[in-house]
């Protein structure tokens, strides 16, 4: 079966970020490439974007989560946006608190995370670097509950 993968677009704080997901998630980066690491004759890249990132990505279980910052000459992402938002599903519902509770610090939380309606374990919010996660637990697909 495909897995997908969630790409962000960041305006220059991505290794930030990304050490922010790490201290939450755990695990290593699998990679970390700058933008001066691609650099030559085709493709010049300015002093002040040298350091920025031009990939990172971090396993998360069977997945990967990945970014760059965006070139300043591409102009800036709008890290306010609204229509996407990484859905995290955990394996149980103590794994759910610790992400949902580490992910928002610092953030907002749309919808603290508790019984829902349609019979998950569910909360929704945007992490204080803009992005937005959906943590999920369902008791009723196995697992430790």
């Amino acid at each position: 079966m495909a897995h997908i993968n969630p790409h962000i677009n960041f305006n220059g704080n991505a290794e930030e970020a990304f050490h922010f997901y790490k201290s939450v998630f755990g695990g290593e980066f699998s990679k970390v490439i700058r933008f001066k690491d691609m650099a030559g004759a085709e493709f010049p890249v300015a002093d002040r974007e040298a350091n920025k990132i031009m990939h990172i990505a971090l396993p998360i279980g069977h997945s990967i989560l990945m970014a760059n910052d965006v070139p300043e000459i591409l102009g800036r992402t709008n890290e306010n946006e609204n229509r996407s938002k990484i859905v995290v599903h955990a394996e149980s519902k103590a794994e759910a608190d610790k992400l949902f509770s580490g992910l928002s610090e610092g953030g907002q939380v749309e919808m603290a995370i508790s019984d829902s309606p349609w019979g998950t374990y569910f909360g929704m919010f945007r992490d204080k670097f803009g992005i937005e996660w959906m943590i999920e637990f369902d008791s009723n697909q196995g697992g430790p509950k």
